[in-house]
């Protein structure tokens, strides 16, 4: 049985349920909108974030219509986010493809974003579970808090592995977190089955966007972005500020500052990203990235739900041994 499989298997007949509910939530008689809304089908094939709801649910006691509306609603939250987040960084791809702002223009992707954004709280409300609303509502402030936070960070002089993870914590592992607390949340689960679960779901989020960091300094088409694409953009990510703190050099550390202001040329982020490389930044990056995943193994339960928790074993494999 292939990773899918193992993943999915536990949950086959409640996705099949979310698919069509996630359909049925964006319904729209706008042809323009509806445009929007089926190019960004074509790029949500592996439903990470609605699998890890449900997969959630199921283990702390069973998948009913509040965890498939709280899947749908953080599924609409995330690709509004994505969609917003493509306008922010003038990115005209997102893993190999065009992004909305590409295909259409900013106005649409902006106002797309907003539909998205609205019709997730929609459904949220509809979960009638205040606690849920609470973590959705709060997940939104956070996200918006990490792109800001990150757009502050370009002029701290500062190379801050402290700084990188309030980032990532808030731009990505909170969504991940929401989405274990909330599949928990709905199956009526204990305060402390739901902290476990909300903190599986954090170090889920961390081992992701860590993989997606070190991604950036290989060169690898299926991921849809160059080498570097990230310190073209001004981010200094885990590799780098690893290797800038652990030497010292003064010469890798003046262009690094040039990266944070926008000013580093393709030459001189080509000597960054090998600079990074040879001093032991991508290696630093996975030992994390692994200690991240022992710990959250470390949260599932020792007996009982065996597939579920070979599921989410498999899951969090994926997250870390996934090659884009």
């Amino acid at each position: 049985m292939d990773t899918s499989s193992v993943i999915q298997a536990p949950i086959f007949a409640e996705l099949e349920d979310f698919r069509q509910l996630f359909s049925g939530s964006l319904s729209s008689s706008n042809p323009l909108l509806n445009s929007v809304i089926e190019h960004i089908r074509q790029r949500s094939g592996k439903m990470m974030r609605p699998i890890l709801v449900l997969l959630s649910a199921k283990l702390c006691g069973g998948v009913n219509e509040v965890a498939l509306r709280s899947a749908v609603a953080l599924e609409l939250l995330h690709n509004a986010s994505l969609v917003h987040d493509d306008v922010v960084d003038e990115s005209g791809e997102r893993r190999g493809q065009r992004s909305v702002n590409a295909v259409f223009n900013n106005k649409v992707a902006v106002l797309s974003g907003d539909y998205l954004l609205a019709t997730a709280l929609m459904q949220v409300a509809l979960t009638r579970n205040h606690e849920i609303i609470d973590v959705v509502s709060a997940l939104g402030q956070d996200l918006a808090d990490g792109e800001l936070l990150q757009l502050s960070n370009v002029d701290n002089a500062d190379f801050s592995e402290s700084v990188y993870f309030e980032i990532i914590h808030k731009k990505t592992a909170v969504l991940f977190a929401a989405c274990t607390k909330c599949g928990a949340l709905s199956a009526g689960a204990s305060s402390e089955m739901v902290e476990k679960a909300r903190l599986f779901g954090e170090y889920i989020g961390l081992c992701f966007q860590i993989k997606d960091d070190i991604f950036d300094y290989f060169e690898n088409k299926q991921i849809g972005k160059p080498t570097g694409n990230d310190m073209h953009e001004g981010k200094l990510t885990l590799p780098v500020l690893y290797a800038l703190n652990a030497t010292g050099d003064e010469e890798a550390r003046a262009i690094a500052l040039r990266v944070k202001s926008g000013h580093a040329s393709a030459d001189e982020i080509s000597r960054l990203v090998a600079f990074t490389k040879e001093n032991g930044g991508i290696e630093y990056a996975e030992r994390v990235m692994l200690d991240y995943r022992a710990k959250a193994f470390a949260l599932l339960p020792a007996t009982g739900m065996a597939d579920v928790c070979r599921a989410l074993e498999a899951y969090l494999n994926y997250v870390v041994e996934r090659q884009k």
